[in-house]
């Protein structure tokens, strides 16, 4: 499901790589311990180096069936799949040609996991989307993501870019302009703040028809924690605008930090978990 009641999930990566099945559950058995309802996975490797056991290009049909019957056993489900790529000098990389074509084929290899486990949701940053239609790298840009969609479209999973890298209103024309029922967002309430790009709720009203997964950590420019309830995102206002634009789906805790990762995931859940309970 896209939407229903608010239910928290949680990041894989936010307890480190998933290198082996030892990894995955390690991180399985945390997410259980910590009381959430879901998790979205990691499915590509990290680097030439550090390898993910997800990856489509070394996870066939069996590791997918043993993946299956791990879940089953703890009852967790998966919100989606994460599939953050990057060329060798940009984040993101749909914004470089080295190696653009490659990237593209890995992307949809994630698509087509996403949709055998029945959480068709692939996630990642793209890199920074041009206000300028002009720029050759909006041309690139849009030319390789349509080509990730109309392949979302065929199998029946959405490309869920990650807010935060440009303004939501640029994000929201370039969806516009790509014009796939495919093409979705991943909103990321502190990425907005952190990158200084705008206020989380109004994000909302601008993204509102195409939200359908989000990341639940917060911005502390302070403390740079990741805690969410302890930084600048105005959670109530926050929940509430998703609810009336449409969305009540997973809230999905991430702190990627490495510092007391599991106190403030803690923290968290149950800040949120409070939270709901009251609205």
């Amino acid at each position: 499901m896209l939407v229903g009641k608010f239910r928290i999930g949680l990041t894989v990566w936010s307890l480190g790589a998933t290198r082996d099945w030892k990894d995955l559950e390690r991180q399985l058995s945390t997410a259980k311990d910590l009381g959430v309802e879901g998790v979205q996975l990691w499915a590509v490797d990290y680097s030439p180096r550090v390898p993910c056991l997800l990856d489509p290009d070394r996870c066939g049909r069996d590791c997918k069936s043993k993946l299956e019957e791990l879940l089953a056993s703890t009852g967790l489900e998966v919100t989606g799949l994460c599939a953050q790529l990057s060329s060798p000098r940009r984040f993101g990389g749909f914004d470089d040609p080295e190696g653009l074509e490659k990237r593209i084929e890995k992307t949809c290899k994630v698509l087509d996991m996403a949709a055998e486990l029945g959480a068709p949701i692939v996630t990642t940053h793209p890199g920074r989307i041009p206000e300028n239609l002009d720029d050759p790298v909006y041309g690139l840009m849009k030319g390789s993501l349509e080509k990730v969609c109309r392949h979302a479209e065929k199998v029946g999973s959405y490309f869920c870019i990650e807010t935060g890298m440009e303004p939501t209103r640029v994000l929201r024309s370039f969806l516009e302009d790509l014009n796939s029922p495919s093409a979705k967002v991943n909103y990321d309430p502190a990425n907005l703040l952190g990158y200084g790009v705008e206020e989380v709720v109004k994000g909302v009203k601008v993204l509102g028809p195409w939200i359908v997964h989000t990341h639940a950590k917060d911005y502390n420019p302070e403390t740079r924690r990741a805690t969410v309830g302890e930084g600048l995102v105005p959670w109530r206002d926050y929940l509430f605008a998703l609810k009336e634009e449409g969305f009540s789906g997973w809230l999905v805790l991430e702190d990627e930090t490495g510092s007391n990762v599991l106190e403030s995931l803690r923290k968290g859940r149950d800040y949120l978990s409070k939270l709901l309970a009251e609205i």
